[in-house]
Formats: C-alpha cells, structure tokens, sequence
C-alpha cells in the first residue's frame, strides 16, 4: 500500500491494532511521559479510563509504546486547507466542491498523520467562488468524521459600504451552511474598525469564535480590535501578527497588554505567513510574532502551520511538532512551552476540550518515538495518533546502516529496544 494512503491502524512495533469503536478498552503499554514517568494508559468510550504504573493494568488489547513519548495531541488552529497541496498546479487552481473537498481531505489527513486531531481551516467565501469553497470543505469534514475534527473559518474580502453588502450577505449564509468561526482581514478593507466591528456583531449574533488575519503593523488598530473584542464569547483569535516583531519593543509591549486584558489570542506561524493578511515572503520580514514578548505581556500565544504548499508558500509539511521546533530553536520558548503552543494553547483557541494524560480527560494523544520532549521536537518521526480512544494514524520510520557491527560495538542507542525489530 503506498505511503501516500491511509492506512490500517496498528502498534508502531507490530502489537494488536486499536479495537474498532465500542469495542472494549485499548491499554497503551510502556508510554514515557513527558515528567519521565514511564506509565500504563487505558482508553475507553473516548476518553482516559485510567494511568498506572508500567504492567499494572489489566490485559486486554494492548499497543506497546516502549522507547516512545505520549503527550496530548496537537490540533491546527491555523490552516488553509481549501488551497493547500496547489503549487505545482498549472494555471488557475480548480475551485469546484469536489476540487476542494479532495485538496482538504487530503490535507486535512497529512496533518492527522503528523498528530494534529483537530484542525481549524480558512475558507474564503464570497467573489466568484461564491459558497462552493465551503460546501468542500464541510463535505471533507463529513467525511473525515470519526478519523479528525474539523472546523471551518468562513472569510469574506469586503464588508462595509456598497461593495460590502454582497459579502456580509453570503457571511451569513456561511454561518447558516455550518461554519463555526468567523473570520477575515479588516486590514484589507477600506474601513478596517468598521470590518471588525461587523464580525464582531455578527459572531455575538450567532454565538461565534473569532479568527481574523492581521499582520499587527498598526498598533493603534490592534488597539481598536481589544478594546472591541474584550469580553466577546467564546472567543477572539487573531494572526500572525508577523509584524510586532518590527515594531519598537515598547509599543510591541503595549499591544501585547492591550490583548492581553482583552482575552485575545494571538495564533503565530513560525513556518512562514499565510500570505492573506499582506505579508509576503522576502525582504527580509519577520514572519513570526514575538511569542516572548507577547507571553510576558500576558498573552495566550497558540502556534498554527499557515499555508500548505501552495502559491504563497511552495513547501511544507502541516506539521505541529516543526512549528513548536521552531519556536524552541529561535529561542522564543523552551520545548516544553513550544509543545504546548502547539497542543494545549491550540486546543484551547479551538474551543476543545483540554488534554492531560490523566483518568477522565479526553483520549486525544500522540506517541513519538523518543526520550523527551526536546528530542521528540528534534527528530520525530515514528509516531502513534489516537483520537477518540482508538488509534487513527501511524507513521514508521525506518533507518538503515551500511557497517552495522560497528553501530553494535558502540553500543549506540537502537530505534527500537526489541532486537531484531527495525521499525
């Protein structure tokens, strides 16, 4: 079966698969948490049954994760699924429904691969295009049931004067056809306070997060949107923000307070911006926010991926772990702080319930081959996705050696603790 398909869940060393739904408890053996206790986990009816201590558990199937790391699973909190997976399209990207909803199944299932269970994607509605961008993207989310979850951003170009009027109409439609977060860039249209303030009202209207593109270059603006969003429920997210890192640090500081005191997050992208809130790759722009700052400002900081190969950024891999790597390896935040960027802030901008590998809280996990957390960052590529309770996502790496007797004599570390076992 080629890589580039799903494939049957199974142990990453060869043990019994995840049992479907509803069919008993699924016990995770050997597991390395991130303290360096190493511990049994037993799942059950979508959640954490119960931890122990290794072999304390009472049998049933089983999946050993001796020499991995379980942490709670990544989610994306900032995707462009609907355009992801287009760069090397010749001529002008199809965006007819199955067109969109193959790109986000796609895509929506190399991030799941990597350990993302949740991803919240943005969709641009209105112009041309109309509703049909959307409609893929719900019937991919339809569809992906049961493997991830997966929420849509409905963005619109323009909402205030004349031209406004089209894309405030079909904002309402989106929000009717089932998208759960409103979004857009006011930057970009002629009244941004005017933009904001539409989103806004429309989110309370309906009871909708908040997801908005903006670069952050204007600090009395961002001063604007706190001061509009503070108290709104369930929530305010806004990014990259690429552009405070260019900003003077006093006044980089005061927006930070200023968000800060408003309840807004702020989603960076260390793997470059999405493109759709004016930032272009070059030029030597800074293309991430300033997570330390902006932490000791007060801050919730979450880490998103951004585009997916497609024409504003050519590469990329939708990975959790390599946003979080970045942000450890400039310095920004220790490992630890990274994952949890990644994890436990993203899930949280989402709306979604919080993880820990504790009894009782939802079995949303991901094992990677490794010691701990800094090494997991580093070279991560064996892993173990369980969403649900039930594993939904394996990846195996394989890595060979020409001279290996003198790997032996060294007695340098295996990939696998098992003899014999090269997965």
């Amino acid at each position: 079966m080629p890589d580039s398909q799903p494939q049957p869940a199974r142990s990453p060393d060869g043990d019994a698969a995840a049992p479907p739904p509803g069919e008993g408890a699924l016990v995770l053996c050997g597991a390395r948490l991130a303290d360096g206790r190493v511990v049994d986990v037993r799942l059950s009816g979508g959640r954490i049954e119960a931890v122990g201590t290794a072999g304390s558990l009472a049998p049933g199937p089983r999946v050993d994760l001796t020499g991995y790391v379980l942490l709670p699973a990544p989610a994306e909190p900032h995707a462009h699924l609907d355009t992801a997976l287009t760069a090397d399209v010749a001529g002008p990207v199809p965006h007819g429904v199955e067109d969109v909803q193959r790109r986000t199944t796609e895509a929506a299932l190399l991030q799941l691969g990597h350990g993302a269970t949740a991803v919240r994607t943005h969709v641009r509605v209105g112009d041309v295009a109309g509703l049909r961008a959307l409609e893929g993207v719900l019937a991919a989310r339809r569809s992906l049931r049961g493997l991830t979850e997966l929420s849509a951003v409905a963005v619109p170009r323009l909402l205030t004067g004349v031209a406004g009027a089209d894309g405030l109409a079909m904002l309402r439609d989106a929000v009717g056809m089932g998208a759960t977060v409103i979004g857009g860039c006011p930057d970009l249209d002629p009244d941004p306070t005017g933009y904001a303030e539409t989103v806004l009202a429309l989110a309370a209207e309906h009871g909708c997060a908040v997801d908005l593109h903006t670069d952050g270059a204007e600090p009395a603006r961002l001063a604007r949107l706190a001061a509009m969003a503070g108290g709104l429920r369930p929530g305010v997210a806004i990014g990259p923000c690429g552009a405070l890192a260019r900003l003077p640090r006093d006044q980089a500081a005061r927006a930070g307070q200023q968000l800060a005191a408003a309840g807004v997050t702020v989603v960076c992208l260390p793997q470059g911006d999405c493109g759709v809130a004016g930032g272009a790759r070059g030029g030597g722009g800074a293309w991430c926010a300033p997570v330390r700052l902006l932490r000791a400002a007060g801050v919730k900081v979450a880490a998103g991926s951004g585009s997916l190969r497609d024409a504003v950024n050519p590469v990329g891999r939708g990975d959790p772990l390599e946003a979080a790597y970045l942000l450890a390896s400039h310095g920004e935040l220790a490992p630890e702080q990274a994952y949890e960027a990644v994890s436990g802030r993203a899930r949280a901008v989402m709306g979604l319930p919080e993880v820990r590998v504790e009894a009782g809280f939802p079995a949303e996990l991901l094992a990677v081959r490794g010691r701990a957390v800094a090494g997991v960052l580093s070279l991560g590529y064996s892993r173990l996705v369980v969403h649900h309770a039930r594993v939904v996502a394996r990846t195996s790496a394989v890595r060979e050696y020409g001279d290996v007797q003198a790997t032996v004599a060294l007695d340098l570390p295996r990939q696998s603790p098992r003899g014999g076992d090269p997965s």
